[in-house]
């Protein structure tokens, strides 16, 4: 189903698309995705100056998106407590959030999307965090071989760490 897919960096012309579908998997809308994402903060994360963006689409809709980028800088509190319980040094870079629509969960999109990532950054190692009750995430990731290496408390929730290093 992978081959399904259109992997590219995100368009000025993906956002709405990205912000819905961010809003629609928040944690406060049902979701399982940590955060809020009003279109600012939704900016904010594009427009970073170490960002970068993946969107994955499907007949031109935008059912997932990976963000990264190599500095910590105007994260929320979340990250530095993140880089705090596991401070992985100058060789990694910051995965996340990914998120996948719902009709595409199960599919195998979150692979390739790690993939193009992947292979973007070369040999820098990825960083992330997973709520601790969100356990089909924390799956989907050690599929990916991502294994935990820490874990932290952020305003009273709990976190793993997880990387891909050795």
């Amino acid at each position: 189903m992978g081959s399904d897919y259109r992997i590219t960096s995100a368009q000025p012309t993906d956002f709405d698309a990205i912000v819905a579908l961010l809003q629609k998997n928040a944690a406060g809308n049902g979701g399982a995705l940590n955060g809020n994402y009003p279109p600012e903060r939704v900016a904010n994360m594009l427009d970073r100056a170490t960002a970068y963006t993946l969107v994955a689409k499907r007949e031109g809709t935008v059912v997932g998106i990976l963000f990264s980028a190599l500095s910590a800088e105007n994260s929320p509190p979340v990250v530095s407590a993140m880089l705090e319980a596991w401070p992985p040094g100058r060789e990694c870079w910051l995965y996340g959030p990914v998120c996948i629509a719902a009709s595409e969960r199960g599919q195998g999109l979150l692979r390739p999307l790690y993939a193009a990532m992947r292979e973007h950054y070369g040999s820098k190692t990825p960083v992330l965090f997973i709520q601790s009750n969100n356990i089909p995430s924390l799956r989907a990731h050690q599929h990916l071989g991502m294994q935990e290496v820490a874990r932290f408390d952020c305003d009273d929730e709990s976190f793993w760490v997880l990387t891909d290093a050795a």
